[in-house]
């Protein structure tokens, strides 16, 4: 892997639109702390009417907007290079500054808390602007502690992030890969190399020996990481009983605004009712590439590897801007404008974060990051993280700091859309059952591979380590690992081996440092799939329904904002359906590699 500073500049984002200099960042934080030393000044006490409410409200979302580019900044220029020692030594003293800063202003909520719900009422009358922020504040005021209690809370909340800072550490920094032998011959392996390339790589001695290898290098790293993971749990546990939550659950799920039905629903339906059609794609896999067994480790292999196009970074611009071309000119405007001004980080380099990610400041414009491997898997999850992007650009445009960020719950729904709008696109272009194959086999081996089945045994085993935790236990290797082995064996049964390190994919995500987040990607894309099938049907209405989704931000709960879109999800039905769907896709696949091969055999005979 080459080195950050090796890597070509076309190929990185431009943080200049954040901040031109590190002379003109160090000045914005020495602003930001005396303008909140001025509000806490002005506000600490003297909140008292529904008047001073907003204007203490108004004062404080100006901090917030100047906040966010500074945190912004640090997070991202430390992301793209773990080794940067400067980079982190920012991020550490911003950290601290930010906890101090957090600290200051906790006494808002806790005035505005201690405020009779009549007088929060009337400065919702008063003005509309930050109605949304005061419904909230007015639901969560029964958790809210003493004043004295928030402000020490907030001011530890660098050293209570600590552990996925730690985690990130141990992945990026600590842990270096070794090349792997197969036939005397070595290959490199990174986990951007393993997870962008080797683990669907077509030569299944390759491939598994890969897996092998890759796996052997994190369990050096288990004990570790399972206790960086714990210390994450008991202070989430910590905080959920001082606040009064019945259980960490609640706690978790309180700021996404759905119950624990929705949750546990998402989970156990998904796990009972999509394990069937997988296990049948899965048996599909094997019996197309003639493999001994079906193990974990074969799972992201394609149906038909030598159909895989390769495309350059200039090439996805063309896929990707012809299938959200029915999003309107605006929208498409925005992706371009991420290319042409550079707000996608796509170089690979030693000590990137993994994956791929959006960061929407507000007020500024949305970065993305993705290590491009030149797959054609690298045009869906772009197309993904652009989903993001439009959903940001859109409500950033329309509403204030407060409302523009909707729960998590529906966080996932805009960018598996535009999975699905690529989908759709690259469908319609073609009848050549080799193409409409390719075309499927992407939307289940990645689409729908890794948001409903990837990160829905993540949500499965999160839950267990979570009742677990509920219960006042702990979590070391052993425990995590079994957990995950558990969850694994239950959805592939005997139709997949569970090979020895597949236990140890819970050190992969970092998911797992940000709540209930896992299970939202299946919610998203539950929403999503019934979203773009209504677009197939209706086409303008519906995208314009779609797009006033998306404008509306955080202003509405995810029941809300799915049924502006035609979506019910207070009743199963969608997930039902979209649970056909995808068994559908399979045994379309099923019937296409028939007819390929039918189709070969006739030629060979000939």
């Amino acid at each position: 892997m080459p080195l950050r500073s090796e890597v070509n500049t076309e190929e990185t984002w431009n943080l200049q639109d954040l901040f031109k200099t590190e002379e003109e960042y160090n000045t914005a934080i020495i602003d930001l702390e005396k303008e909140v030393d001025t509000f806490a000044e002005k506000f600490s006490g003297n909140i008292t009417d529904a008047t001073s409410v907003n204007a203490a409200l108004k004062s404080y979302a100006s901090i917030y907007e100047n906040m966010v580019p500074i945190g912004t900044y640090t997070s991202l220029s430390s992301s793209t290079d773990q080794t940067d020692d400067e980079a982190q030594m920012r991020s550490s003293k911003f950290g601290s500054t930010a906890a101090k800063l957090t600290s200051k202003l906790s006494f808002l909520n806790s005035d505005l808390s201690e405020l009779p719900v009549e007088t929060l009422e009337e400065a919702m009358q008063q003005s509309n602007e930050f109605k949304n922020y005061l419904e909230k504040l007015i639901r969560k005021k029964k958790y809210q502690l003493h004043p004295e209690v928030e402000k020490t809370l907030a001011a530890y909340s660098s050293t209570f992030n600590a552990p996925y800072s730690l985690y990130n550490t141990t992945k990026m920094v600590d842990m270096s890969f070794e090349d792997f032998a197969v036939d005397g011959k070595n290959y490199p392996l990174s986990y951007v190399s393993f997870e962008g390339n080797w683990e669907s790589e077509a030569d299944t001695v390759k491939r598994r020996t890969a897996f092998d290898a890759f796996s052997a290098k994190l369990k050096e790293y288990q004990h570790t990481t399972a206790k960086t993971y714990d210390m994450h749990l008991q202070t989430e546990k910590t905080t959920s009983d001082l606040r009064g939550y019945d259980t960490i659950f609640d706690y978790l799920l309180f700021s996404q605004e759905v119950d624990k039905s929705m949750y546990d629903r998402q989970i156990d339906l998904i796990t009972k009712e999509l394990a069937p059609h997988m296990r049948k794609y899965a048996n599909l896999i094997q019996r197309v590439h003639g493999l001994d067994k079906m193990t974990f480790a074969d799972l992201k292999v394609q149906l038909d590897p030598t159909y895989e196009p390769k495309i350059t970074v200039n090439e996805s611009k063309k896929y990707i801007d012809d299938a959200l071309a029915i999003m309107g000119e605006d929208y498409v405007n925005m992706v371009n404008r991420s290319y042409k001004e550079r707000w996608i980080d796509f170089a690979q380099n030693k000590g990137k974060s993994t994956g791929a990610f959006c960061s929407s400041p507000y007020g500024i414009h949305p970065y993305i990051l993705i290590s491009w491997t030149g797959s054609m898997e690298d045009v869906f999850v772009l197309a993904h993280e652009l989903g993001h992007a439009g959903h940001f650009y859109n409500a950033n445009r329309e509403q204030n700091v407060f409302n523009a960020r909707p729960s998590m719950y529906f966080i996932e729904a805009p960018s598996t859309m535009n999975e699905m709008l690529v989908a759709n696109h690259l469908l319609k272009n073609s009848d050549d059952p080799k193409f409409k194959r390719w075309v499927i086999s992407s939307i289940v081996a990645r689409t729908y591979y890794h948001n409903f089945v990837t990160h829905l045994l993540e949500a499965a085993y999160q839950r267990k380590v979570y009742e677990c935790i509920d219960e006042g236990g702990s979590v070391n290797a052993g425990i995590l690992n079994n957990l995950k082995r558990g969850v694994l064996e239950e959805f592939w049964g005997n139709d997949v081996e569970i090979n020895e390190g597949a236990e140890l994919t819970w050190m992969r995500q970092p998911h797992y440092y940000m709540g209930l987040y896992p299970y939202t990607y299946s919610a998203g894309l539950t929403i999503s799939t019934q979203v773009s099938k209504r677009i197939l049907e209706k086409g303008q209405p519906a995208v314009d329904e779609w797009l006033d989704v998306l404008k509306a931000g955080g202003t509405k709960s995810p029941a809300e904002l799915s049924k502006m879109a035609g979506v019910d999800i207070t009743t199963e039905q969608p997930l039902r359906d979209t649970i056909t769907y995808i068994g559908d896709l399979i045994d379309e696949l099923i019937v296409l590699t028939e007819e390929i091969e039918a189709n070969e055999t006739t030629k060979i005979s000939q």
